[in-house]
């Protein structure tokens, strides 16, 4: 029984299979003859040729020696911070984290307005700021100059001039 039922199938299967559509066959292969597709040719390939590159005698960007000095002072005593004098509340701050809020003018005299970690703090000519023994050296009502002590990797200091500028009112907060 399963023989006939197998037999039957196979019979049904191959009567499908016939060549009635041989026609559909054909105009298949005439409409996709014609049929390219439009590919531009690759560009020519031009071969690479590095640029010289001779950094033996550049400066290295990641050691400290590259700080400029605008002073140097050579000789035995050369210039030298004092240790042992009493520090000032602004020498515990980066110079990057103070800002110059104002300026005050009394008695002849210009007082610079510093706001330091959410306190504002009144300095003069001669007072000391920053991490690197900044003294100010020059208050206006644009900025204030400093004069600081840094260590070069000689282990000589030197003296390096440094600005903070008035900082306009912030908005939107």
């Amino acid at each position: 029984m399963r023989r006939f039922a197998l037999l039957g199938v196979c019979l049904l299967l191959t009567a499908c299979s016939g060549g009635e559509h041989e026609d559909l066959r054909q105009w298949m292969a005439d409409e996709t003859k014609d049929i390219r597709g439009r590919i531009p040719p690759l560009p020519e390939v031009k071969p690479y040729e590095p640029a010289p590159y001779d950094a033996g005698n550049l400066l290295d960007p990641f050691r400290s020696a590259k700080i400029e000095p605008e002073h140097r002072k050579s000789g035995g005593g050369g210039m030298q911070p004092d240790f042992n004098r009493h520090k000032e509340p602004l020498e515990s701050f980066p110079l990057e984290s103070l800002k110059y809020v104002g300026v005050l003018l009394k008695a002849k005299a210009s007082y610079a307005i510093i706001l330091a970690d959410g306190a504002l703090h009144q300095v003069k000519l001669g007072n000391y700021m920053g991490q690197n023994f900044g003294v100010i050296t020059k208050i206006s009502e644009s900025e204030v100059a400093l004069r600081e002590l840094i260590q070069d990797p000689g282990g000589e200091w030197v003296e390096r001039v440094s600005t903070l500028q008035l900082q306009e009112k912030e908005t939107g907060k």
